[in-house]
């Protein structure tokens, strides 16, 4: 099979989150860092549009966000599973609640003044100037909490999160699952990207027991990549075929249709192609790109608008 590429960078919180699925799934993979803001020429060959960090590329099929590349990475890799049987439902609905609200809660208190400022110590005003107009940029139309309201309910939900590990090693018991990896990586941030924050984490112990049995997974067996060779790669690849995949219509817009997928709220950049799948749980569109060639690019169905191209 091809060899699975995440192009990421290291502190991006939901590429933690993916870097310890491949860890715990025992998997090779290679590794293209990426910018953390705009331009990023490179990605959005690949990409169309796309550019919330990480996606993830096996030959000309592009992935995008992390809740679609845990169920890719299940497919390829069944055992240890992500959704063990009897909890898929648990895991999933947890894995996205932590992956929205705290998510959002974490990273409001993570990065309120003094989070921020521990983030860019060192590093020339402009450069902070730039990540806060491009995150702000990606936020546009979007309610963010507070630093005030945002500490309050990450406190909160810390204390939840240790409530589930009374007597269990992982969130759903003695095995991790998707759950355990959503609500790990916005933790992660506060104790490895902001360490001045984490002290918010010493209240429950437990949980941080627990980070430390998710950061033992590891990260798999990781080769560095470029961004030239994943391009060429792609332009050399075919996509993989849908064309046994069931339709699953909802909009009343045709496969065939030129249509733009962006997300709900954070990233709302389109990708424009042609809709060739809509399935229960994902869409997929065929676009051509000079460098890249044709490709395949994925997007989950939830959290993702689907929408007829502007003629």
């Amino acid at each position: 099979m091809t060899g699975i590429i995440l192009h990421h960078y290291p502190t991006s919180p939901f590429s933690e989150k993916i870097r310890l699925v491949l860890g715990y799934k025992k998997l090779d993979w290679k590794s293209v860092i990426i910018p953390s803001i705009s331009p990023k020429p490179d990605v959005l060959a690949l990409t169309g549009g796309y550019r919330k960090t990480p996606f993830m590329q096996i030959g000309a099929d592009i992935y995008c966000d992390s809740a679609l590349i845990c169920d890719v990475l299940e497919h390829r890799q069944p055992a240890p599973t992500l959704y063990p049987d009897g909890m898929q439902g648990l895991a999933r609905i947890t894995a996205q609640w932590a992956d929205t609200t705290l998510f959002w809660a974490a990273m409001g208190y993570n990065l309120s003044p003094k989070g921020a400022a521990h983030m860019f110590a060192g590093a020339p005003p402009e450069v902070a100037k730039a990540f806060g107009e491009d995150r702000g940029k990606m936020a546009v139309g979007m309610t963010r909490l507070r630093p005030g309201d945002a500490t309050a309910a990450y406190k909160s939900y810390l204390r939840r999160l240790s409530n589930m590990l009374e007597g269990n090693a992982f969130l759903l018991g003695a095995a991790p699952t998707v759950a355990d990896f959503a609500a790990y990586h916005p933790l992660w941030f506060s104790r490895v990207r902001v360490p001045e924050m984490d002290g918010i984490l010493d209240a429950t112990p437990g949980v941080l027991a627990w980070m430390d049995r998710i950061a033992a997974l590891g990260h798999g067996t990781m080769q560095k990549f470029s961004a030239a060779e994943a391009i060429a790669l792609a332009a050399q690849s075919t996509p993989l075929s849908v064309e046994n995949e069931s339709f699953q219509d909802e909009h009343g817009i045709p496969l065939g249709s030129r249509v733009t997928i962006a997300a709900e709220s954070f990233g709302p950049e389109p990708t424009e192609g042609e809709l060739i799948a809509a399935t229960r749980m994902h869409y997929t569109l065929r676009r051509t790109d000079e460098r890249a060639g044709t490709l395949h690019v994925h997007f989950p169905r939830i959290g993702y608008v689907l929408r007829k191209a502007e003629a």
